[in-house]
Formats: C-alpha cells, sequence, structure tokens
C-alpha cells in the first residue's frame, strides 16, 4: 500500500519536491493499515475470575455400599445461589487443582443451597477420592456454577414428546433425579428403570420410594444384564428418553433406537467418548521438551496421563473447556464445539477430544 507514495512528484507551484497534503495522506493510510494488522490479530478473550465460594453444610452416605456420599453446598456468603434447571451440573475446583463436574440432584427450587452425590472411584483419577476424603462438613471448595449440556425439554415447552422414559445406571441417578420431580408437578406422563450391580449400590432409592411403581429397579445380581428392550419398556411412538450411565448401556440404547424417527434420545455419560477415524501423532511438551505418542484409538488427554504429564481436565467430552492449552507450533484438528474461531487461531486446543492433523506433530504449552 505504502510503496505507491514512495517517489511523490513535485507540487503544481513547484515549491515543494513533495506535496504535503500526499505525505499526510501517507501517514494516515500508514497508521490506518497497521492499527487494521492489529485489529485482524486473533486474540482470546480475556479470563473473568467466576469463582463463587461454596461451604460443605451437609454430608450423607446415599447408598447402602457406602460408596456414594451426598453433599450440600451453600454459598459461603450466606447469599442466594445462580439458579438451574434439572440436567445441570457444577464443577467443582478442588484444593489439589482438580477440577471436577457432578450433577446438581437437589430441587431447583432451592436457592441457597446446591446437592451433589459423588460416588468413591478407587482407581480413577482422584477426584472422587479427595471428594470423600477431604471435603467435610464446614470445607470451602471453589465452583463456576451450574451449566447444563443434558436439558430436560417437556411437552408444550420446546418438546413434542407425549411421555418420558428416563433410564439411570448406577449414580447416572443424580442428573434424571429433578427430572423426575419436574415431570411429576407438570403431569407428563413418565416411567423409568434404574439399573446396578445390587440394590447395594444404587444411591438414592429411598428417596424414590415416592413415586411407586413408576420406577422398575433391575439389578444384575438378581435379574442379569439387562438388554437394551428391558432398559426402554417398549417406548411406543411420541416418547423421549433421557438416560444416564455407564457406557456400554448407553451404547445398546443407542443401537436399539437407530432408525426410529419418532422417538427422541437424549443422554450423558460419565466417561469419554470413543475416539473414532483417529489416527497416531505425537506432541512434544515445550517446558521438558519430552515427546508423547497419542495413539489411534485414544485421546490426547489419556496419553499425556498416561506419560505422567500434569494437564488439567473435567468433563472429558469436550463441552467444559478445563483442558484448554495452547499448541504453539503443529496443525489441530478441532473435535469440539466449544471454542471460538479466535481461540482456534490464537492456537488453542481441548486435550480431551482435539487431535493433529494427519502428518503434522503438535507443540504444547504445557
Amino acid at each position: 500500500m505504502t510503496s505507491r507514495y514512495r517517489r511523490l512528484p513535485p507540487s503544481l507551484s513547484g515549491r515543494f519536491k513533495h506535496d504535503p497534503m500526499l505525505g499526510l495522506a501517507e501517514v494516515a493510510i500508514s497508521t490506518m493499515w497497521g492499527v487494521s494488522r492489529l485489529v485482524r490479530r486473533p486474540s482470546p478473550p480475556p479470563e473473568l475470575d467466576r469463582t463463587i465460594m461454596l461451604t460443605v453444610t451437609g454430608r450423607h452416605v446415599v447408598a447402602h455400599d457406602q460408596d456414594v456420599i451426598a453433599l450440600t453446598l451453600a454459598a459461603a456468603d450466606g447469599g442466594a445461589l445462580p439458579r438451574w434447571h434439572p440436567g445441570a451440573h457444577i464443577d467443582l475446583h478442588l484444593a489439589s487443582g482438580r477440577i471436577r463436574q457432578y450433577s446438581l440432584c437437589g430441587d431447583p427450587a432451592v436457592t441457597d443451597s446446591y446437592r451433589i452425590a459423588v460416588r468413591r472411584i478407587p482407581d480413577g483419577g482422584g477426584g472422587s477420592a479427595e471428594v470423600h476424603d477431604t471435603l467435610q462438613i464446614g470445607s470451602r471448595v471453589g465452583t463456576h456454577g451450574p451449566r447444563n449440556a443434558f436439558a430436560l425439554t417437556v411437552p408444550g415447552y420446546g418438546s413434542p414428546a407425549q411421555r418420558f422414559r428416563f433410564i439411570a445406571g448406577g449414580i447416572g441417578i443424580t442428573p434424571i433425579l429433578p427430572m423426575l420431580g419436574l415431570a411429576e408437578r407438570l403431569g407428563v406422563d413418565w416411567s423409568m428403570v434404574y439399573a446396578g450391580r445390587s440394590r447395594d449400590s444404587l444411591p438414592f432409592l429411598d428417596e424414590l420410594n415416592r413415586f411407586g411403581d413408576r420406577i422398575e429397579v433391575r439389578t444384575d445380581d438378581v435379574h442379569g444384564l439387562p438388554s437394551a428392550e428391558d432398559l426402554l419398556g417398549g417406548c411406543p411412538d411420541g416418547t423421549t428418553v433421557y438416560a444416564c450411565g455407564p457406557a456400554p448401556m448407553l451404547t445398546g440404547v443407542r443401537a436399539a433406537l437407530a432408525g426410529r424417527d419418532d422417538v427422541e434420545l437424549h443422554f450423558e455419560r460419565f466417561a469419554a467418548p470413543p475416539v473414532i477415524d483417529g489416527a497416531e501423532f505425537a506432541v512434544t511438551i515445550a517446558s521438558t521438551g519430552e515427546t508423547v505418542s497419542v495413539n489411534a484409538d485414544e485421546t490426547l488427554l489419556a496419553a499425556l496421563t498416561r506419560a505422567g504429564v500434569a494437564a488439567p481436565y473435567s468433563c472429558r467430552q469436550g463441552f467444559c473447556g478445563t483442558c484448554r492449552v495452547r499448541a504453539t507450533d503443529g496443525a489441530v484438528q478441532h473435535r469440539d464445539t466449544l471454542l471460538t474461531d479466535p481461540e482456534r487461531a490464537a492456537g488453542y486446543l481441548l486435550t480431551c477430544v482435539s487431535r493433529a492433523e494427519a502428518g503434522q506433530r503438535l507443540t504444547l504449552d504445557l
């Protein structure tokens, strides 16, 4: 742009070799061009501190095998908490630095506290053990408030459903529990199957007694592993299914409903989804120079964890953003719907779902 004005003609009067007005125009154009480059340069949005401090005000064992506890969490300042709707979850920022997400399983009408339930998983990532061992009454923990990726839509309010079928597997009852209360209050026809290893392993059985025979309890030790047909219970036309539980259960339900245009399916899993059409690639850790190989059937996050690289995570499904890191080199294959275009242009990725483009090697700012 500026090269056009490098050799300017003399003015008409001949008094100046360079016309002053053209010189001023050159300066203005150069300035605007430089500013436009800065405007076009993508940058991630500024980080805002949205932390809400919570105090543990209640702690109860809610499964007879002692492995599930329910925690009541109130605002540390005693004020009202952000409202939520059935299916929502909160992230807990634990003292160790771990961030874990837990479904809200209390009453959405209660505005001064939240309730979550946590099953201890001995061979997990350490978050459930930390909750069980350290969050006693009076303990404080941070959150960023409720989010909902599993919202219940009811007839007349965004859904054509005529009835609901709820399917819960074990701790998968937590997001379903508030849905039952809402469906009951609205007078929607619904039924539910609650499956697990044994009755002792199922949380909130006493609380569910009020719904009577609307809920069928099936346990592996008595009935054997349930089939998809057992879980769906016939599933007539006009049914909307909400399912939450282990991956094999959800896979069976999805397969059974394939091609059923007359049935809506909403599901939430508590584990990372399988990697589809993955290819092996490698990443370099910028701070150490270490190289980590990522297998075709594993996530980048799983490979980092396997290699002992400290990397934050929570949902493992690409919707919470906790595992966001920056790649300083290499082309990223994004498999999320969370990151903005400026974030992607700046090199950010989600280690739980993102991969390298074919033939690329990534360098991570870790």
